[in-house]
């Protein structure tokens, strides 16, 4: 019998400990191809910090180190000027990425390091208890916020990529989303794209993934693809922010 599918050699058997209707997974998924399909499995080095995918060691079948809380990209950084012919990426949320660790993502793009990073963006804490995070809607219920975030209190949601595409280091700069099939065709390419640059030695590049989290947003997983297509790309919207062939 012909084979019309198989699982990605990029991920492992483990079986994910995600809540039903996470899209991690999908996003755990296209990484893995992409390192396969790039070649690079057997010299990649991914640095997973806490958050959600604290056992992303588990799940990508390459080398994996885990970093505290926000430093990943400061133990990317070191990992790939000590062993620059291997490609090494970071995997992040928003939690972790854009509050405790945006100084450390800022100035590794500032740098121009040249490592990836995939950017989980669900607009909550999630591994924590769902917690207001610095993506979080303004209106968007929280356990901090029971009332919804509040312009007056905590500012506007941090947009990351439209930042960090500011930044002369970060040459590879693009918004993605997994909640429908478009959707997780253009986050592969991107992804792809974004190694791509790593490989060519051009600088620091960043793919950010709309995702969804039905537990603490207090949704099912149907409703809460369909509240990210609502909610949360008019604000963050899709769309490549800086790119080496653009010059930009």
């Amino acid at each position: 019998m012909a084979i019309v599918y198989s699982k990605t050699e990029g991920l492992t058997d483990k079986q994910f400990h995600y809540c039903p209707g996470c899209t991690h997974g999908i996003i755990h998924k296209l990484v893995g191809e992409v390192l396969v399909e790039l070649g690079v499995l057997g010299k990649t080095v991914g640095v997973a910090p806490v958050g959600c995918s604290v056992l992303a060691y588990d799940y990508f079948n390459c080398d994996m180190h885990e970093a505290a809380h926000g430093r990943a990209p400061a133990v990317a950084t070191g990992i790939k000027r000590v062993l620059p012919d291997n490609v090494v990426f970071t995997y992040q949320g928003d939690g972790d990425l854009a509050s405790i660790g945006t100084a450390e993502i800022i100035h590794a793009a500032h740098r121009g390091e040249k490592f990836t990073t995939i950017f989980v963006n669900n607009a909550i804490y999630g591994m924590t208890g769902g917690q207001m995070a610095p993506t979080t809607l303004i209106g968007q219920k929280a356990t901090t916020a029971p009332l919804g975030r509040e312009v007056a209190t905590a500012g506007m949601p941090l947009r990351m990529s439209e930042m960090l595409a500011t930044i002369d280091g970060a040459v590879f700069v693009e918004r993605c989303t997994v909640h429908n099939v478009a959707g997780i065709r253009k986050t592969k390419k991107a992804i792809k794209k974004a190694f791509e640059v790593q490989l060519e030695g051009k600088g620091f590049g960043i793919v950010e993934v709309l995702s969804t989290c039905p537990t603490n947003w207090g949704l099912t997983p149907v409703e809460s693809l369909k509240w990210l297509e609502e909610n949360m790309i008019p604000y963050y919207p899709l769309g490549n922010f800086r790119t080496p062939e653009e010059g930009k």
